[in-house]
């Protein structure tokens, strides 16, 4: 699955566009998810993840490129016959402000309906990017799949300080 999409900022007058496609990773893409994923758990804004799970995780990933070159990343995960969680999105912060979150979403949302998902939940600190595209934030208690199949084995589990959202796909 690919998709190419034309990505610029639109809130500035200089301001540059890319072609940008979003991809099915590939395993030659694992060091640079990696690599994404590690600058934002360095700013705690992601939890980590190891090498090792991002190549076990390769098939739920999608990976936008610009000029063949990895800017940006995001999994779904799936937990029910109906409910699916967007992981791991992140954008190079060079590239941040051109669309290429919302390109993965949307790839990330398409595939989910593809697989008959209705429901798309995200945990994050960035819930304002989730709310511009449909998602609106719940009390961790409305989502146990994700609580006592993940959030339990996590170190913050007990001090957790992520905003839950949550979308009905159409």
């Amino acid at each position: 699955m690919s998709t190419k999409t034309k990505i610029n900022k639109s809130n500035t007058s200089t301001a540059k566009i890319f072609t940008c496609t979003v991809r099915t990773a590939a395993a030659k893409d694992a060091e640079a998810i990696y690599s994404l994923l590690l600058n934002y758990s360095d700013q705690e804004l992601l939890l980590p993840r190891t090498i090792g799970e991002i190549y076990r995780a390769i098939p739920e990933f999608f990976v936008a490129e610009v000029d063949e070159q990895v800017i940006g990343c995001g999994a779904l995960e799936v937990f029910t016959e109906e409910l699916g969680e967007v992981r791991s999105l992140a954008v190079d912060p060079r590239f941040q402000g051109y669309q290429a979150g919302r390109a993965l979403l949307d790839a990330i949302e398409d595939y989910a309906v593809q697989l008959g998902l209705r429901k798309m939940m995200a945990l994050t600190y960035v819930d304002g990017f989730f709310h511009k595209y449909g998602y609106k934030t719940v009390e961790m208690t409305q989502l146990p799949e994700k609580v006592f199949r993940v959030c339990v084995k996590c170190p913050k589990f007990n001090r957790c300080d992520e905003i839950a959202v949550l979308k009905t796909l159409n």
